[in-house]
């Protein structure tokens, strides 16, 4: 069935319907709001990472987390000779690091760390920024490759939170915004 054949529960045509097109299954997702993140890879010298707001909660026990990567992207790249991830969650202070690994200042690789404090939270685990809300450490249990992306599913080895509490940096309609109600 397509979009102009649905129907409403009463039968009664639904025309608000529109066809689930990529265009415009973008433009409905821009209605989600995210936390911002940026996901970091370590392989030797080499590092690289992006900003996500496709990182989630797959279970508490034991601790796992879920994040989505372009198979293209050069963190994909990495994430398939390591079995480690980082992930640091951002405060609504730090649009500028979520922007410098979305590639928008056109800095790439490792030089997308220069600016901040990042350190291991165990041997062999990947970059994560001290100053950031949350970081943890994630050992990849499974990438799952489907469609345009990878599906890494990282059992979180370890924990840091940022010394600041600060409300998170969210993704909205296309822009970064803040919780105006964040209390800690």
């Amino acid at each position: 069935m397509n979009a102009e054949q649905a129907t409403s529960i009463s039968g009664a045509p639904h025309s608000l319907a529109i066809a689930a097109e990529p265009s415009a299954f973008k433009s409905a997702m821009r209605e989600l709001a995210g936390g911002v993140s940026v996901v970091t890879v370590q392989v030797g010298h080499e590092r690289s990472g992006f900003t996500a707001t496709s990182v989630t909660s797959l279970s508490a026990d034991p601790p796992t987390v879920i994040a989505c990567v372009n198979r293209t992207s050069s963190s994909a790249s990495l994430l398939l000779r390591t079995d480690r991830f980082g992930v640091s969650m951002l405060t609504h202070a730090q649009q500028q690091v979520a922007d410098r690994f979305a590639g928008m200042s056109g800095v790439t690789g490792s030089q997308r760390y220069a600016t901040e404090r990042w350190t291991q939270l165990t041997a062999g685990g990947a970059p994560v920024m001290l100053d950031s809300a949350i970081s943890l450490d994630c050992r990849i249990d499974d990438m799952i490759q489907k469609h345009s992306h990878w599906i890494l599913v990282g059992r979180v080895m370890a924990i840091h939170r940022g010394e600041i509490e600060a409300a998170p940096l969210v993704y909205w309609r296309g822009g970064y915004h803040q919780l105006a109600d964040c209390r800690a």
